[in-house]
């Protein structure tokens, strides 16, 4: 399997659990929002937000266009935190953070 891949399945599933744990939203935040210039847009999206709107649709460009991945990652550390205030059970959504952590760590 290719690095690609690897992270492609990561990603999947990321997506996967948000919208099984009802993580995921059917309206956008606003375009002011999007555009925030603080790490994680931690002043104007919650976490999952961020995930969901900025995250996820930047990889899947970077993948699709064969762009060189980031080689240093460390989201789990963040989502730790942000998913703490989540009501839900969110312990395997956290692994799969870390998974994405380590695939990009991966020499590719």
């Amino acid at each position: 399997m290719s690095h690609h891949d690897q992270l492609s399945g990561v990603l999947s599933q990321i997506k996967a659990e948000m919208q099984a744990k009802k993580l995921w939203q059917a309206t956008p935040p606003s375009a002011e929002a999007m555009a925030s210039q603080q790490p994680f847009c931690v002043d104007t999206l919650t976490f999952c937000e961020w995930v969901q709107w900025i995250m996820l649709p930047r990889f899947e460009q970077m993948l699709a266009a064969g762009m060189p991945l980031p080689s240093n990652s460390d989201i789990y550390s963040m989502a730790e935190e942000a998913l703490k205030l989540e009501p839900v059970e969110t312990s395997r959504l956290a692994k799969l953070f870390l998974d994405l952590d380590n695939c990009l760590r991966t020499p590719h």
